[in-house]
């Protein structure tokens, strides 16, 4: 069974920026390639940020690219989203995921950590 803990989520004001962090267990990390998602109120989740097991592919959804970047570390188990020029359309429950193939689409991930909450205000 793998284990996803999601941190770093709060209120930040616009512009400004954060580092959300996601470890996971019960697997070996490296086998998975890692997703970020978000969903706000009355909305459906949607992609964020994705890579590849060995960083060497990531995928951006338009919304965020040139303000969001994703990275991992292998060896603490670890992937991060850093959130920069934030806006308030940005706020939601940010959740990362893990798949045994890089995506863009939620059906694909088989494991979800239980989310993190991003508030930004204006």
């Amino acid at each position: 069974q793998v284990q996803l803990v999601e941190s770093g989520g709060g209120l930040v004001q616009a512009g400004g920026s954060l580092r959300l962090s996601c470890v996971v267990s019960g697997r070996t990390f490296s086998n998975y390639a890692m997703g970020w998602f978000r969903q706000a109120p009355g909305k459906e989740r949607e992609f964020v940020l994705g890579i590849s097991w060995n960083g060497g592919r990531i995928f951006y959804a338009d919304s965020v690219k040139g303000r969001f970047t994703i990275s991992r570390d292998n060896a603490k188990n670890t992937v991060y989203l850093q959130m920069n020029s934030l806006k308030p359309e940005d706020t939601a429950v940010y959740y990362c995921a893990a798949s045994n193939y890089l995506s863009t689409t939620t059906s694909s991930y088989d494991y979800w950590g239980q989310g993190t909450q991003v508030t930004v205000s204006s």
